[in-house]
């Protein structure tokens, strides 16, 4: 029997499953990550991925015929020729400075998923006038990046993760507009890309000797945290939803129609015969594990009545920027008032982000995605009974639970069949 290994690698850890042919859960695994310059995020990455390789038992790992791996939306690393990171990795939520977003609004059509500060080409732009690029050979998304690191090829990325550095999955290719003179000299660093779980080539001979791995597992292209989570939910017909309650909040639509709005955050993925419309806001989970403990978020939600609205509005973030249901790098965080009763807080935090997701849904549907039937949900949010109820009281529309709740999963399903 052969297996198929995804894993996640999230904001705040990374997650394995193993699934056998008939897409049932064999193994799992997980493990936080430590908290770490930035300088140390790539090597925290690499020990992470052995750990978790290493955790899964002999007898499963030896039958591993496919492994695929999930990152964040526009994490990337600037190597050399050896695919060693020069620099310390951007990160999801990172912004480029704001000559870089004018440049490129002047160069990529209005509305192109690259016009937001925090996209992949914005921040490389941005790179390429304040540090020495001269030894840099290859941008690579995080799951480029640990993909390459099992297989040894580098360069490679899949077109989801490339969506944001200017790929345009209709055509499958770079656009014409990235012939600008302005990017000449980063062209060569852009990846060859090719569909999420296409076999890239198999594991290299010393990690497989080492891991106890079959040599001829294959190691595939991976896709996006949040696309792995609505692969995984089961949804798959237009007008099905996957909201992600994770660390950050991402609202993914499966739509008939295409829709890019950088305005506003939009952007749309090719699923199959259809767009997976949707955007992601800073806002989240990490906002609530910022004041409670995961006890108290238990403890706190009992207390609440869900079908009574709160009387605090806030924008719960960390630091200033939002990405969406708008597109302001300089959105300031809106925390106050805030009551001495933590109930009443919590219940008016967990009452704006409800909030945040239907004003979310809202504007995917008024710029023409297909209108929305159901919402699944994933994460570890996906918990919080109180915190769902006020969401299904904003948004209106039957929810269900999602089939498998993991990205891990979806990644799995994608080393697997190659899906997408």
């Amino acid at each position: 029997m052969g297996y198929s290994l995804g894993i996640d690698f999230g904001t705040s850890g990374a997650r394995a499953i193993v699934i056998d042919s008939q897409a049932q859960v064999v193994t799992a695994g997980s493990g936080l990550f430590p908290t770490m310059e930035p300088a140390a995020r790539a090597s925290t990455w690499e020990s992470a991925l052995w750990q978790l390789l290493s955790e899964i038992p002999q007898g499963i790992r030896s039958h591993l015929k496919a492994i695929a791996i999930n990152g964040t939306s526009s994490t990337f690393l600037l190597c050399d020729r050896r695919g060693t990171p020069l620099y310390p990795p951007q990160m999801y939520n990172d912004t480029c400075d704001p000559a870089s977003l004018e440049w490129l609004a002047a160069v990529a059509p209005a509305g192109h998923p690259v016009l937001s500060a925090s996209s992949s080409l914005a921040k490389l732009l941005s790179l390429s006038r304040s540090v020495d690029m001269s030894a840099v050979r290859y941008l690579m998304h995080q799951a480029d990046w640990l993909a390459a690191r099992l297989q040894g090829r580098l360069g490679i990325s899949d077109d989801h993760n490339s969506l944001k550095l200017g790929y345009d999955p209709a055509i499958a290719a770079y656009p014409s507009w990235l012939q600008q003179p302005i990017f000449q000299p980063l062209l060569p660093l852009l990846p060859q890309v090719v569909r999420p779980g296409s076999p890239i080539g198999p594991i290299q001979p010393h990690l497989a000797t080492r891991f106890g791995l079959s040599a001829a597992c294959q190691i595939c292209a991976g896709t996006t945290d949040s696309i792995a989570a609505f692969i995984a939910s089961g949804a798959n017909q237009p007008g099905m939803a996957v909201t992600s309650l994770g660390s950050t909040l991402v609202l993914k639509l499966l739509s008939q129609t295409r829709v890019d709005q950088a305005e506003y955050g939009i952007y749309s993925h090719r699923l199959g015969n259809n767009w997976l419309v949707g955007g992601a806001s800073n806002t989240g989970g990490a906002v609530l594990q910022h004041f409670f403990s995961t006890a108290e978020l238990v403890q706190l939600s009992q207390k609440i009545d869900p079908n009574q609205p709160s009387p605090y509005t806030y924008y719960p973030l960390l630091k200033p920027g939002e990405r969406f249901p708008f597109n302001d790098p300089h959105l300031q965080p809106q925390l106050t008032p805030r009551p001495q009763n933590p109930v009443n807080f919590l219940h008016g935090l967990l009452e704006s982000l409800a909030r945040i997701e239907a004003q979310g849904y809202d504007l995917l549907q008024a710029h023409g995605a297909t209108p929305l039937t159901t919402i699944y949900t994933a994460g570890g949010g996906a918990q919080n009974a109180v915190w769902q109820a006020i969401r299904q009281r904003h948004m209106q529309v039957p929810f269900q639970v999602a089939q498998h709740q993991q990205a891990a999963y979806g990644t799995a399903l994608l080393a697997a069949s190659g899906l997408l």
